[in-house]
């Protein structure tokens, strides 16, 4: 009796648990049966099924960047614009896994969860998709690039919605090529991070400002280089004595090393962290690279290279938009987004809006007392340039970051571009072309 007791408990327990585990199943099945259908070993797309007949991609002005026709997937007849959009799009293969057509795949090929990919061709319904990007300025802005490696990002701040995303090495996703080239299957703008070189000075300013200490007040003398900690930080220029302005849009590597050491490395740490660098964003539906920023255990003169962008410094460059966005828009913005009708999030409070307002005075600064207003014809734009060193025999990463502050023009950006050398020379014709054409996409310039 005992044991017939026994075995009916186990047999219970088993029935139980076998229940269970097929309703979870079930439940997941119908929760998560779109993320199921999308992965990479799934037979259907692996053979060409889940696109043979997938939905329409079309720019913000309802420009065809992929359609279906007779079971084959064509992309737009502009080769500039085919390579220019691939990773927004992306191609067949799959392998550009933040791309439309690998992320939402199973939208785009009419899954269901009730019959899957199983219902007719006549009835199945095909998830048209739209993104906010201008299809023009892409393929101005991949042109500039004229071959070289690197990422654009031009992004409304006020809505999120982003105008141009851009990064090159790319490939035509309409005549794969045998030979991939290397790195075109990352999306830069989104999946990389990059030494960021002067740029970084404007985080080492927030930090300063959001210290309490007066900025305006302060008084920088450059002769080339600098003793710090034992060891010379240096400059490429001799500068003399300069205010904060001046040291800003000169890029003086030896006042920003003096402002980072007066900063101290609690607070440096402090601000990267809540400016986002050290963190991840949502650029669409697609997490970003972290960037990385680590002084807790840098000695004196770690601490000073750190805070003109060298040392450990790692950045990514939607990071370094979306910072400028709430630089412009006085210490928050909307995070970059490219699907179009999707939702989208905040930065949240980066900064506060007397450091934002200050931050944009300086950065403004550049552009109209040194740099000249004609750069970026039309535009108010408040910018930084710079240059990262990154070791060996390479030349520096050219880095440009800025906004417009018109009103209906509300646009942050970034370029990088690698072995640029210089940034205003390598970045800044990418920059204002990804601009001007940004502004025209939004009717704000003819």
């Amino acid at each position: 009796m005992k044991r017939t007791m026994s075995r009916s408990i186990i047999a219970l327990v088993l029935a139980v648990a076998f229940l269970l585990g097929l309703g979870v199943l079930c439940f997941k099945y119908f929760t998560d049966s779109d993320m199921w259908a999308s992965q990479t070993y799934n037979l259907h797309l692996q053979h060409g099924g889940g696109l043979k007949s997938a939905g329409t991609i079309t720019d913000r002005n309802g420009v065809i960047l992929a359609k279906s026709e007779g079971g084959v997937r064509i992309y737009n007849e502009d080769y500039s614009t085919r390579v220019s959009t691939l990773h927004a799009v992306g191609d067949e293969s799959y392998n550009i896994a933040t791309a439309l057509q690998t992320s939402f795949r199973a939208e785009l090929a009419g899954h269901t969860k009730t019959f899957g990919y199983g219902l007719p061709e006549s009835i199945k319904p095909h998830g048209d998709m739209s993104l906010t990007l201008d299809a023009n300025t892409c393929a101005a802005v991949y042109n500039e690039f004229a071959g070289r490696k690197g990422a654009c990002i031009v992004y409304n701040y006020k809505t999120g919605e982003v105008i141009c995303m851009v990064s090159t090495p790319s490939y035509d996703p309409q005549n794969v090529p045998e030979t991939i080239p290397e790195g075109a299957y990352l999306n830069n703008v989104t999946s990389s991070t990059y030494a960021p070189g002067s740029i970084f000075k404007i985080v080492t300013t927030v930090a300063a400002l959001e210290k309490g200490i007066d900025v305006d007040s302060l008084t920088f003398y450059c002769e080339s280089k600098k003793d710090f900690g034992g060891d010379d930080v240096t400059c490429l220029d001799y500068h003399g004595e300069m205010n904060i302005y001046e040291a800003f849009a000169y890029s003086c590597n030896i006042a920003f090393a003096d402002l980072a050491t007066q900063v101290g490395a609690e607070a440096m740490q402090k601000t990267a962290e809540r400016l986002g660098i050290t963190s991840s964003c949502k650029v669409g539906s697609v997490n970003t690279a972290k960037g990385f920023f680590d002084v807790k255990n840098a000695n004196a003169n770690e601490l000073a290279w750190s805070g003109i962008g060298q040392y450990t410094d790692m950045v990514n460059p939607a990071q370094m938009a979306m910072l400028c966005g709430a630089i412009a828009n006085g210490g928050e913005a909307k995070c970059p987004n490219y699907i179009g009708g999707a939702a989208t999030g905040s930065t949240g409070r980066l900064m506060s809006k007397e450091t934002a307002d200050k931050m944009a005075e300086i950065m403004r600064y550049t552009i109209s007392d040194y740099y000249g207003d004609s750069m970026f014809s039309g535009l108010t734009v408040g910018a930084k340039t710079g240059t990262a060193e990154v070791g060996g025999d390479k030349l520096p990463n050219g880095w440009m970051i800025g906004y417009s502050t018109d009103e209906g023009c509300p646009l942050a950006f970034a370029v990088v571009v690698e072995e640029g050398d210089y940034g205003f020379y390598s970045a800044g014709p990418i920059a204002r072309v990804a601009m001007l054409e940004s502004a025209k996409a939004l009717g704000y310039i003819e």
